[in-house]
């Protein structure tokens, strides 16, 4: 029996505040941050309505993977997508909840915690 497939994914310590900004610069990066920050966790990459090919699409995960912005692990054939934001949070206190926030207006406002 094989292993199952696995995606690298760097450290919290290792999170890099130049290569998160770089990743979240990106217009389709952020848009799929914003989505799972809107509760969507464990999203297929299918599953976010994107204008991108989807190699494209394929690049923009990856670099959020790499940064450390977002994890990714198989289920079956398909990759799903969570929101590293425990991880965000603890090596730069408010940035991704600053990012959402001045996404929101864009792409309407975020739904009520409750």
């Amino acid at each position: 029996m094989s292993s199952p497939r696995t995606l690298e994914h760097p450290e919290t310590v290792e999170l890099n505040l130049d290569a998160v900004l770089a990743a979240l610069a990106d217009p389709i990066r952020r848009r799929i941050v914003v989505q799972l920050a809107r509760g969507h966790q464990d999203q297929a990459c299918i599953g976010f309505n994107l204008p991108v090919s989807r190699s494209t699409s394929t690049h923009h995960f990856r670099v959020l993977r790499q940064a450390g912005v977002i994890e990714q692990r198989y289920q079956g054939t398909a990759i799903l997508n969570s929101l590293r934001a425990a991880c965000l949070e603890e090596r730069f206190p408010g940035l991704l909840p600053a990012i959402v926030a001045a996404q929101a207006p864009v792409d309407g406002p975020l739904p009520e915690e409750g």
